[in-house]
């Protein structure tokens, strides 16, 4: 009789250690999708689909960003969820006939997208489709990173970076690529 206590306090503890952990796990899993939402889905399937963009680095382009704030504004002027600066959204616009375009509608989430978007695609193919070329380019320049890799400090052969001169370019393309890892474990698109 004692060896099946012993086998059922056992199989209760299994039980209660198998809720727990499931509790655990779906608690964190619900934290990080708080932490990580997928605001905006479908404006951002929309054009991450036209531009042939991975949505989940959209996704992460924005939470980086401006955590999905559609009214955001950098203070070097840049505006709405994926922070675009009026002369690229005035460009950009002009580029993609957006009609009736202000450096107001950047706080649109669908222009703001749209362009973030094209953006996007548009250093993809000035940069041979090197992601991290694109991140660099996006968040410090496109300008800076053919200086970056033209000099040997920071490209061994011209083609990719060994190392990003500024902290908060380096920042942001390490941080997008975290959010990129965390919204694809979270989400199936």
């Amino acid at each position: 009789m004692a060896r099946a206590d012993v086998l059922r306090r056992l199989l209760i503890l299994a039980l209660v250690l198998v809720v727990v952990l499931g509790l655990i796990y779906a608690s964190s899993t619900w934290f990080l999708k708080k932490r990580y939402p997928m605001l905006y889905r479908d404006i951002i399937l929309l054009y991450s689909s036209e531009y042939e963009l991975d949505p989940y680095l959209v996704f992460a382009v924005i939470w980086v960003e401006s955590k999905f704030d559609s009214r955001a504004t950098s203070r070097r002027g840049a505006r709405g969820l994926m922070q675009i600066v009026p002369t690229t959204g005035s460009w950009a616009a002009e580029k993609l006939g957006i009609e009736e375009y202000d450096d107001d509608s950047l706080y649109d989430p669908d222009i703001n997208v749209k362009i973030g978007c094209w953006y996007i695609s548009y250093l993809k193919k000035l940069f041979s489709e090197d992601m991290n070329l694109v991140l660099a380019a996006y968040n410090g320049g496109s300008g800076n990173v053919r200086k970056w890799l033209n000099d040997s400090r920071y490209s061994r052969d011209g083609k990719t970076l060994d190392k990003i001169p500024f902290n908060e370019t380096k920042n942001f393309v390490d941080r997008v690529w975290h959010a990129y890892e965390r919204y694809k474990k979270l989400y199936s698109l």
